[in-house]
């Protein structure tokens, strides 16, 4: 199953990177100023789930835009067509695709594609995690002080959800460096890859985080997250 979510995530990632610069439209979902969804998000999810129907017929898919559900369904993938939704429609080159798969309850497979820098990092349970065939390890860095970090704001930021401002301000004074990138699954990935010791954000969804989370736990690292999902 990892081959084929390689595959897929890597056919999503050059799709995307195909058409930064020609995105003919820009909406705001559920009425905040910040989410933003095109119509490229859109086509990427349904090439996603096009390629897991025809391999995986019985297998449940839960997507950021077309939805879903992790109940009812022994197999799920869950995916994220366009992390960094914000950034692509800047030109800026930070977001990738994000697939994860959970099997009875557990993450079992999982790949993140960066097609800006070719980089496609992958786990599966029990085996470890790759960055392009390559073992990650995570940082061993213990103290704060000496750690680079990074973070993300929720869409509901100006609401200051579970205290965001305040720790941010926190581990900013804290922490040797605190960075933002604006895609929750490429942060995961390089927390695995040790290019960063730590990462915290509140209000992030399932497909935001259910590939990267199995890449951090298989280089080797501590997830603690706090769902409604099993992850």
């Amino acid at each position: 199953m990892i081959q084929n979510v390689v595959e897929i995530a890597r056919e999503a990632g050059q799709f995307l990177r195909e058409r930064v610069g020609h995105v003919r439209s820009v909406e705001r979902k559920s009425g905040q100023d910040t989410n933003l969804v095109t119509e490229v998000d859109r086509a990427s999810e349904a090439l996603i789930k096009d390629r897991i129907r025809a391999l995986y017929p019985s297998h449940a898919v839960l997507g950021e835009e077309s939805g879903g559900s992790l109940e009812g369904a022994e197999t799920v993938w869950i995916i994220d067509p366009l992390d960094g939704t914000t950034n692509f429609t800047h030109g800026l080159p930070i977001f990738c695709v994000s697939i994860g798969v959970q099997h009875r309850g557990e993450l079992v497979a999982g790949a993140v594609y960066d097609p800006n820098l070719d980089e496609l990092f992958s786990a599966e349970k029990g085996s470890g995690a790759f960055l392009n065939g390559q073992r990650l390890r995570v940082s061993e860095e213990s103290e704060v002080r000496n750690s680079l970090l990074v973070t993300g704001f929720p869409y509901t930021i100006r609401e200051n959800p579970d205290h965001a401002i305040e720790h941010f301000t926190t581990f900013l004074k804290q922490a040797q460096a605190v960075r933002r990138l604006g895609s929750a699954a490429l942060d995961l990935c390089y927390v695995a890859a040790g290019r960063f010791d730590g990462f915290w954000e509140v209000s992030l969804n399932s497909w935001d985080m259910a590939a990267g989370m199995l890449v951090v736990r298989e280089a080797g690292g501590r997830v603690m997250a706090v769902l409604k999902e099993n992850l």
